[in-house]
């Protein structure tokens, strides 16, 4: 969450629903100590922002909205991923792949506003074709697009996945200048430091396993080869048909419960 001072708006950005895969039960414990925090700072929360479709866990954006009324937000090309996976899951004709489950649609360069403080959309498609990157200030919340220098570059072995795109993004990020502060969405620590939230831009550029001394022609061949070689995110299945309605799961079934369908022999081992 991001708070500006002045006038106590808040953006939110890639928020997480509880999800146990044992049971598919799901919980709203983690984000609801988010919502308390909110509520007693009364903060006021203007927007939910999500960097992608995520394929690791389910977001909690559609609890978030109903709480605080605060908007949803991606990229546009949240479409064309609404597209690819309504073919894989077979989605029927009550799922609109026309974004209308989100409440902003961004484009690269569009700016939105949180009491005095703003926004910068910035399209850093490879990852995933949605991919966007927020610019706060110096701060930039860069998605899956980097990891920690230690560990690499994000998989773009998803549909709308390219690697070509990717290291250009990368390079776009890298273009907003050294002292930028590129927040991570996950970090996987070697047993040798803590968790970091974020790394400068400088740290990236000089450190970074995947791109510090690799051409483009270079990285390409190494992502390619590295993501042939990666199983599917555990989430996967209930995670994408989740968070590409917003977090809105499908109606309840005529005995009053929810499901999620499983596509059997269907996903590969990557892509």
């Amino acid at each position: 969450m991001v708070i500006c001072n002045k006038t106590n708006s808040a953006v939110l950005i890639d928020p997480v629903l509880d999800y146990n895969p044992n049971n598919a039960n799901t919980s709203t414990e983690f984000i609801d100590e988010i919502l308390s925090y909110v509520s007693n700072k009364n903060i006021k929360l203007m927007y939910v922002m999500e960097t992608h479709a995520h394929a690791d866990h389910l977001t909690s954006a559609v609890h978030v909205h109903k709480k605080t009324d605060a908007k949803i937000a991606i990229g546009q090309k949240i479409l064309s991923v609404q597209q690819a996976f309504k073919k894989v899951f077979n989605l029927g004709e009550e799922f609109q792949a026309d974004g209308s489950q989100f409440d902003e649609l961004l484009e690269d360069g569009d700016a939105l506003s949180f009491g005095e403080c703003q926004i910068i959309a910035m399209h850093t498609p490879g990852h995933t074709d949605d991919s966007m990157s927020y610019i706060i200030g110096d701060s930039v919340f860069i998605g899956d697009t980097l990891f920690s220098p230690d560990y690499g570059s994000a998989r773009c072995d998803f549909p709308g996945g390219d690697a070509k795109k990717l290291y250009d993004s990368i390079q776009k990020i890298y273009a907003l200048g050294e002292n930028k502060k590129l927040y991570l969405c996950h970090d996987y620590p070697p047993e040798t430091r803590q968790p970091r939230a974020w790394f400068s831009s400088s740290d990236q550029q000089q450190l970074n396993k995947h791109l510090s001394n690799a051409s483009k022609e270079e990285f390409v061949s190494m992502r390619n080869n590295r993501d042939a070689t990666l199983n599917q995110p555990r989430l996967i299945i209930p995670s994408i048909q989740v968070n590409i309605a917003a977090g809105h799961f499908p109606e309840p079934e005529s005995n009053g419960h929810v499901y999620l369908k499983t596509p059997v022999n269907l996903l590969s081992k990557g892509s």
